[in-house]
């Protein structure tokens, strides 16, 4: 007699498309693959801590989550165990990225199937300053926006803002600065920049259903890729626009580009502030990015 598949579902009733029926119907959904325990979080940090406790009981781990959530459940993953994402955030980078799609349910009805055809993407993962990120870090604007849309807190239901929080957000940045960003890091053995992005997939995030590229070229199954802007003038401002809205590569003289590497090692003039997937990880004088290669079995 088979055994059924175990299915732990970690659920983050906060995130902004999480409902109780939807939670319902992705149960459903991945019922027909196994049998499902579900657990909620309760606070920061907790999908880490359902993600290392399900390693032992488990055969699979899903996180309807946002990004965040998923973020939290890879750093907790102790062991190579199969794990899948299910969209219930408001931007929800990494299963959109991955292909699967928006729709909860679709989701999941798709996850089940790859539990039940054992159809795994074998992708890397990036870490910075030993933490783990499954598709954007960085240090400088970025991370700057990311802790100015966090301090906008949530709203009643405890739900972060929405994509274009994250729109002001940039815009109130390079107005403060007077369209100005000037080199305050070192990027070892490439050069000075205004900010560093590294990526490890393609597209980086989504200002609603628009995909934003800040590396084109990096892939999910290959090493880390960096943009990093030398500078930031009004002219300069306008053609990394475009190329991130068009997927091409940034002018040589507009910013450095760095492609499928294992290690990046940045030094900053003062402390700058860093944030992986799009949560806060404080101010750093240092960091090192590294790219652990096929870390992780994605159901897809």
């Amino acid at each position: 007699m088979l055994v059924p598949m175990r299915i732990a579902l970690i659920v983050n009733g906060k995130a902004t498309q999480v409902t109780d029926a939807r939670v319902a119907g992705v149960e459903a959904a991945l019922g027909r693959a196994g049998t499902v325990g579900t657990v909620e979080t309760s606070g920061p940090r907790d999908a880490t801590t359902l993600a290392r406790k399900a390693c032992d009981t488990a055969d699979a781990i899903v996180v309807f989550s946002g990004d965040g959530g998923y973020n939290e459940a890879l750093n907790g993953l102790e062991r190579d165990i199969p794990i899948g994402f299910v969209p219930g955030g408001g931007t929800s980078v990494l299963p959109r990225a991955l292909g699967l799609p928006r729709d909860p349910i679709a989701a999941a009805t798709q996850i089940a199937e790859a539990v039940e055809e054992n159809r795994v993407r074998r992708i890397s993962l990036g870490s910075v300053n030993g933490y783990r990120f499954a598709f954007e870090a960085g240090i400088g604007l970025d991370a700057e926006v990311v802790r100015r849309v966090d301090r906008l807190g949530r709203d009643e239901k405890g739900r972060r803002p929405g994509d274009y929080a994250f729109v002001r957000s940039v815009v109130a940045v390079i107005r403060e600065r007077r369209h100005n960003l000037d080199q305050v890091l070192e990027i070892r053995d490439l050069g000075r920049a205004a900010f560093v992005v590294v990526c490890n997939g393609d597209p980086s995030t989504f200002a609603g259903p628009v995909p934003l590229r800040f590396a084109p070229a990096a892939r999910f199954e290959l090493g880390l890729d960096l943009t990093a802007p030398v500078r930031l003038r009004r002219r300069s401002i306008l053609r990394l626009g475009m190329t991130v809205l068009t997927g091409h590569l940034p002018r040589a003289t507009d910013a450095l580009y760095g492609h499928n590497l294992d290690r990046i090692e940045v030094v900053c003039d003062y402390p700058q502030p860093l944030h992986a997937d799009g949560e806060d990880l404080g101010d750093v004088t240092s960091a090192v990015f590294e790219c652990q290669r096929s870390a992780v079995s994605v159901l897809v």
